[in-house]
């Protein structure tokens, strides 16, 4: 398939070429002063590209530029994919929400709940209820990571093996058995702990449809939706435009840093949750599928109310991520007025939240700083890339938000003129800094 390109005007798509040049400005300083090394951005409306910009490098070493083809670790934006793969299963009758998980992968069996004590001599009791598949959905089933450090269930997953969510060696469904023969954080459904859930869920995709996940994805849905970019490994012919992965320095630099092994052929581990390189033109493609609920390009998917049933809340109590804020990794203000649906978070209170965002915006993000998001109340789609990965909080997310916010200046259009362009992908930018309006209220 040919690279992302951009489709139409700016300011033909209800968007401020001015504002939008600052965008890229923004983050074109964060490369220059050497916190980012490149990165793309775009941004569509009604399913056309009206704005895309690559700057700085995929790889720093070799003085490689990042391109429209470049290609990218996504990390946790596997996530939206896994919960897609699961909804179409749903919708063939071969599993239901309410499934208890056991039924497909018996190692559920006995769920027990961590009570008190330390991880060397912790206190659990049988679970009240069986984890269901809605729990793995909305990362409610008491699941969690290792990395976090912050719980007597988390130091249990780092002495299985499991700090970077698989032990060294294990496949799938070794790894699956292992989550299983560890205690919940809480009893499943009432809680929210982002976890690893979504490999689970991968292994769930297994055993009901028949097929390994990498399969699956590529049979039913990269295949389908012409993501010939998207996979768990990356082909000799591929590795080329493979980005470098950095890490964030103390002092706020970059360096390079081990990454997720996607050459050298299929990996013995496929995560549901964190697996999958991708580039802009496959990921505008899947957001695309998901704008249109559920169709493209005369291929579906998911019935729109599927989609509609994953983009909107699930959070017990309608209740926002912060709410669920005991722990630390989940207790941030980013959180404020954003739900959790089935595999991507919803904005269910515009007012609350951190940065710009219209009612029901949902997408995800990936731990290398990489994001997505779909607004259907502004026809809006917004994808960012690099390959960072931050030693805390950092600012990208809500910059870019509110970056994009300033830029659009007709709220509701219902399908942009259909004025096209063959237009390089801009690189950096420049123009006038007017006055723009504000992010349009009440949409």
């Amino acid at each position: 398939m040919p690279p992302l390109r951009q489709e139409v005007d700016a300011g033909a798509a209800g968007l401020d070429p001015e504002a939008l040049d600052r965008l890229d400005r923004h983050f074109a300083r964060q490369v220059d002063e050497g916190r980012l090394p490149g990165f793309l951005v775009a941004v569509a409306r009604g399913g056309r590209v009206a704005h895309l910009t690559v700057h700085g490098l995929r790889d720093v070493a070799a003085g490689l530029p990042v391109t429209t083809d470049t290609l990218w670790r996504i990390y946790s934006m596997t996530k939206p994919v896994t919960a897609v793969a699961v909804l179409m299963l749903l919708e063939e009758g071969r599993l239901s929400l309410d499934d208890p998980v056991h039924r497909y992968l018996p190692a559920f069996a006995e769920p027990r709940v961590y009570v008190a004590g330390p991880a060397d001599d912790a206190v659990t009791r049988p679970a009240a209820g069986p984890v269901r598949v809605r729990h793995l959905m909305t990362h409610t089933a008491g699941l969690t990571f290792g990395f976090y450090h912050t719980h007597p269930v988390d130091a249990l997953y780092r002495a299985a093996g499991l700090e970077s969510s698989v032990r060294p060696g294990a496949d799938l469904a070794e790894t699956v058995d292992l989550y299983a023969s560890l205690p919940l954080q809480f009893e499943p459904g009432t809680q929210w702990n982002y976890s690893v859930a979504s490999n689970v869920l991968g292994r769930l995709v297994e055993v009901v449809s028949g097929q390994p996940l990498d399969a699956f994805c590529a049979e039913r849905i990269f295949g389908p939706l012409g993501m010939t970019d998207t996979g768990f490994h990356v082909t000799d012919e591929q590795a080329g435009r493979l980005a470098e992965l950095y890490g964030e320095t103390d002092d706020g630099g970059i360096e390079p840093v081990p990454g997720l092994p996607l050459r050298g052929g299929r990996p013995r581990f496929l995560s549901g949750s964190g697996g999958l390189a991708s580039s802009a033109y496959d990921v505008h493609r899947f957001a695309e599928l998901l704008r249109r609920r559920g169709e493209l390009d005369g291929v579906r998917l998911l019935s729109p109310a599927t989609v509609d049933l994953m983009t909107r809340n699930h959070l017990p109590g309608n209740a926002d991520l912060r709410a669920f804020g005991s722990r630390p990794a989940h207790d941030r203000p980013g959180n404020d007025g954003v739900g959790f649906g089935l595999g991507v978070s919803v904005v269910i209170d515009p007012e609350r939240t951190q940065a710009p965002s219209g009612l029901g915006t949902y997408g995800w993000s990936g731990v290398a700083t990489t994001t997505f998001w779909v607004d259907p109340g502004r026809d809006l789609t917004v994808q960012f890339l690099t390959q960072v990965r931050p030693k805390s909080s950092h600012t990208v997310y809500p910059d870019l938000k509110r970056l994009v916010a300033a830029a659009v200046t007709d709220c509701s259009p219902a399908s942009p003129p259909l004025r096209t362009t063959d237009a390089p992908p801009r690189r950096g930018g420049a123009g006038g800094g007017r006055a723009v309006p504000a992010w349009c209220a009440g949409r």
